[in-house]
């Protein structure tokens, strides 16, 4: 089979479409026949060498992806080949197949097409298990996302508003922001014109965000603690903004707040399983319904993969950018 290899870190251009050999599904895994994956940040920082994936996971960049069913391997049950599916990967969607463990696939939703669903897998967890599972957004709470116009922006609006809550965004440019709204978002914030804590204050009377998505990391820590409302939740999941920071532990224990680090990429298998599972419950559903959809800005073929990381660097999409088998 071909797939996008790294024989150096380095830019764009150290992605090379090469022959590999096909990997084999062992124990509890299932062989797919990629039809199409996702560009996500890991993927630029396992290119530029800072993100290694888990041992045991395939080499090759990729964190979620869509196709059939090729073969099953032993011990799987309640999958059969042919069936269209989506999947959350450790690594190796950028490829004409992958290995996947069964307790991390899904069926592809109704309405969708089997391309459409590769942008699902990685943001849906991601967002399901941090602002959900971990945080406890309720409904007629505030939310407040980082990046509203990312892949894990646009869909955490949208999860928000079908689940009840009030969703603030912050992004950059007036189009992301209005796109931010046609999702859903109340609350539009120009993080290059405007103090996010200033207005998410003015947006709730001066009570803060119940709950706030961030994925910059050292740069946004101590503003975030101070866009917390009391018994507020800060899940952090990216460090685009920088890894150390200071935390004014006094003002976090003033509003008796909380602050979660989590990323799913090296995870236990059971874990992955369980959140993969809440997901099924919780949002196929609303997915199935209409009422969530996946953003994608524009399609790539795999083998030009430089040339979509070039464009999500370069931070002019909005949700995702797939990379299609060609």
């Amino acid at each position: 089979m071909h797939a996008i290899t790294i024989p150096q870190p380095g830019g764009p251009e150290a992605l090379v479409w090469t022959d590999v050999p096909d990997p084999v599904p062992g124990e509890g895994e299932v062989l797919v026949e990629v039809a199409a994956s996702a560009v996500n940040r890991a993927d630029i920082l396992q290119r530029q060498g800072s993100y290694a994936p888990p041992p045991g996971a395939s080499p090759y960049p990729g964190l979620e992806c869509s196709g059939k069913v090729a073969a099953l391997g032993p011990g799987v049950s309640g999958w059969a080949v042919g069936d269209e599916v989506c999947a959350l990967l450790a690594g190796g969607g950028y490829a004409e197949k992958v290995a996947v463990p069964a307790g991390q696939l899904l069926p592809v939703p109704e309405g969708l097409s089997l391309r459409q669903a590769a942008a699902l897998p990685e943001v849906v967890c991601t967002v399901w298990s941090n602002v959900f599972m971990v945080a406890h957004l309720r409904p007629d709470e505030t939310l407040l996302v980082h990046g509203g116009s990312s892949g894990i922006g646009t869909m955490a609006i949208q999860l928000a508003k079908a689940l009840g809550a009030r969703v603030a965004v912050t992004a950059g440019t007036k189009e992301k922001l209005e796109r931010c709204a046609e999702l859903g978002a109340d609350v539009l914030i120009n993080y290059r014109e405007q103090d996010f804590v200033a207005e998410i204050k003015q947006a709730t009377d001066g009570a803060g965000a119940d709950v706030i998505l961030d994925n910059m990391g050292a740069k946004y820590l101590d503003r975030n603690v101070q866009a917390l409302a009391v018994n507020g939740r800060l899940a952090i999941i990216g460090m685009q903004g920088g890894v150390k920071g200071e935390l004014n532990i006094g003002a976090l224990l003033g509003k008796r707040g909380a602050i979660s680090a989590t990323s799913l990429r090296g995870r236990p298998l059971g874990e992955k399983a369980a959140i993969v599972a809440a997901v099924r419950e919780h949002v196929w559903p609303l997915l199935a319904a209409g009422d969530v959809r996946p953003i994608v800005d524009r399609e790539v073929p795999l083998p030009e993969a430089a040339e979509a990381h070039r464009l999500v660097e370069a931070s002019g999409h909005i949700g995702k950018v797939l990379l299609v088998a060609p």
